[in-house]
């Protein structure tokens, strides 16, 4: 199975999902790699009543991903992985679940998170698996919609004066 994107947004599936990366990536099949997900009859039912019919729907629990599926950009069939936490994104690439580059959709707001962009903010362990995504060759798209420009991830710690190496 290909992923021709691979993003962190903690709403999972919602509006500019299935409005604006669904069709921007021509996707056929979302996956949302979530252990609570995964493990909530109730929020699996919600989520999968939210999409289009043709477009499959998975869930797994993280530690699945890297047995079961593999990353490949630009193949024929255009799939979108959504993990809800960078903590979760690093937890799957560790295992094992190569991809190259991650996109940063939404992260909330919460006491003691910076603000990196809109609808995006990050907190010390949030910092921390983007920098060791980072050490790995992760590059980093961090933008709500693909309409958006992207930010730069490096220019926003350093002005946010957070160590990057």
């Amino acid at each position: 199975m290909s992923f021709n994107l691979v993003r962190v947004d903690n709403r999972l599936i919602h509006g500019q999902i299935l409005e604006a990366w669904v069709p921007h990536i021509k996707a056929s099949c979302l996956l949302v790699a979530d252990d609570e997900v995964a493990g909530d009859f109730f929020r699996e039912t919600v989520i999968r009543m939210a999409v289009p019919s043709d477009i499959d729907v998975l869930i797994h629990p993280v530690d699945e991903i890297a047995r079961n599926y593999a990353y490949h950009e630009n193949r024929s069939e255009r799939r979108i992985l959504l993990f809800s936490s960078l903590a979760d994104a690093r937890r799957a690439y560790e295992s094992g679940f190569r991809f190259e580059e991650l996109n940063i959709g939404n992260i909330y707001h919460e006491p003691g998170k910076i603000h990196c962009a809109r609808s995006i903010h990050l907190d010390d362990r949030d910092i921390n698996d983007l920098l060791e995504l980072m050490k790995k060759g992760v590059q980093f798209d961090m933008r709500c919609v693909p309409r958006d420009k992207p930010v730069d991830v490096l220019a926003v710690l350093k002005k946010s004066k957070i160590d990057i190496l």
